[in-house]
């Protein structure tokens, strides 16, 4: 141990070099170093060893028995750390272990089935747990690794948290299919009027994410009831006289209809997100891959066109 502090990987290359080729200024067109930096090397090899190592013999430097005994043990040493510094390797298929997803009801029904499904084929030993999705707990979730991913929308994700954008989504006006709003030319003043369920995945409250979309009509929008779950809304429209506006990708329903508007509302992002530490990680990323593939195959209840169909 008195001498391991002082080698280093380049000291072994030079050591197995010149066993090799017997000739210092080969060695240092081998290593693109200058023969005076492989002689600066041996010198500290020898003072490593406590032997010569090497004995010059007209233009051959003859290695010593002590350096001869050294070739297999360096040579061993140098593949274990080519094999620790070789990218690493990722099979779907062959990947055995249990991720984690925080995710709201939205992305639950939106995303999910369609990940399982193509998991299931792709990455068959991969288990998948499922938690709903902790915005005051998110950033602590990740960094203790009790999570490895989100899906989300930024709003409830902290900013020091990489994300990326997996789609934009529309919110769709929708009331009870047997609602008369869905026969009659509805306006937005129609809608700001009419009894309004809101969701509020995170932190209960009865304003919504649209108000400032009403505002710009000079709307205010009559909210009376604030749910946490995206799918319990379309049984609550179907019971009663009340609208909601609802995520694109969640529709068709059967309970429900769309109501048309002259004018849709912004569209929200939805995104995937991680903890830094895991941004290398090849498996997080295949994931986050996946996901993306997903979304960018799904034209949400449209034509080829992009077009919403309406009913």
């Amino acid at each position: 141990m008195n001498g391991l502090h002082r080698l280093d990987i380049k000291q072994l290359r030079v050591l197995n070099s010149l066993i090799e080729l017997q000739s210092l200024s080969q060695v240092a067109k081998k290593m693109g170093l200058t023969q005076q930096a492989i002689s600066e090397q041996l010198r500290k090899l020898r003072d490593t060893f406590e032997d010569h190592l090497f004995i010059r013999q007209g233009n051959k430097m003859v290695p010593t028995t002590k350096a001869l005994s050294l070739q297999v043990p360096i040579l061993e040493v140098l593949s274990k750390l080519e094999d620790i510094l070789a990218p690493e390797e990722f099979s779907p298929s062959k990947f055995e272990g249990i991720f984690t997803i925080s995710a709201t009801d939205y992305a639950i029904h939106a995303l999910l089935p369609r990940l399982m499904n193509k998991l299931r084929t792709e990455a068959p030993g991969l288990k998948i747990i499922v938690r709903d999705f902790e915005s005051d707990n998110v950033n602590e979730l990740l960094s203790s690794g009790e999570i490895d991913l989100l899906i989300s929308f930024p709003e409830f994700v902290p900013e020091s948290l990489p994300y990326k954008k997996l789609f934009d989504e529309q919110h769709i006006c929708i009331a009870s299919r047997c609602s008369k709003l869905l026969k009659k030319n509805t306006t937005i003043k129609d809608i700001s009027s009419s009894p309004q369920v809101i969701v509020s995945p995170s932190r209960a409250n009865l304003r919504g994410s649209l108000e400032q979309w009403f505002n710009s009509f000079g709307l205010t929008r009559n909210i009376i009831m604030s749910v946490p779950s995206f799918s319990s809304v379309p049984e609550i429209l179907y019971a009663t006289d009340m609208v909601a506006f609802y995520p694109s990708r969640l529709l068709p329903n059967e309970k429900v209809g769309i109501i048309e508007l002259g004018e849709l509302p912004p569209t929200f992002e939805v995104i995937v997100g991680w903890h830094q530490r895991t941004g290398k990680s090849k498996i997080h990323q295949w994931m986050i891959k996946q996901l993306e593939c997903l979304c960018s195959e799904h034209n949400p209840i449209g034509d080829d066109e992009g077009k919403l169909h309406r009913y």
